[in-house]
């Protein structure tokens, strides 16, 4: 049975016809497709109020440690963790996996509650802060500074500063996999080297 396309075009014609159609466009399509929709299959994290994430730990059956990033919106240094760091495809799904991912302004306005207590914004200095921001950076309002809570939401650790993903991850791996408890961040560090 012959179709119509192979009775207007012999057969190395359809031929060279496919590959050109199936192959090449093809090709430059999906590399397009594959190049700027490489966000297509990135693991994005899903950031959520502390308030949510404090409901979603006293709901969960088996609740998740908690992670914080204290952020400003005039930081340049948090930006760049956010786009660096934090977009980083392994740190993206490692973190969603392990904690409930908060994203906290240190310079907030609106009131958080939390363990019976209401933090408020301190009209203070240039920007002001909110006070849950200064309590969780233990007073040290530095940003951007991450903060690991255990899973009954007490304070593991607050480290400041500006972290690419390696070490980050390493960071993170350090308290969602409980080494924290049994060794210290320097032995963990030696044991950890190349």
């Amino acid at each position: 049975m012959t179709s119509l396309f192979t009775k207007l075009y012999p057969m190395n014609v359809a031929v060279k016809i496919f590959n050109y159609f199936f192959t090449t466009k093809a090709v430059k399509a999906f590399l397009v497709l594959l190049m700027t929709g490489q966000s297509l299959w990135a693991q994005e994290v899903k950031w959520i109020s502390f308030e949510a994430a404090v409901a979603l730990q006293a709901k969960d059956v088996t609740p998740k440690k908690m992670f914080i990033d204290v952020f400003t919106d005039w930081c340049g240094w948090c930006k760049k963790m956010d786009k660096d760091t934090f977009q980083n495809l392994e740190v993206a799904a490692y973190m969603q996996q392990h904690f409930y991912m908060v994203k906290l302004d240190g310079e907030g306005k609106d009131p958080i509650t939390f363990r019976s207590q209401t933090f408020s914004f301190i009209d203070s200095g240039r920007n002001g802060y909110h006070e849950l921001a200064a309590n969780l950076l233990q007073g040290q309002l530095s940003y951007p500074t991450v903060v690991f809570l255990d899973e009954q939401l007490n304070m593991l650790s607050p480290v400041p500063g500006y972290i690419t993903a390696a070490p980050f991850l390493k960071i993170a791996k350090y308290f969602a996999e409980n080494t924290y408890k049994t060794t210290t961040w320097e032995d963990y560090q030696k044991k950890e080297a190349p």
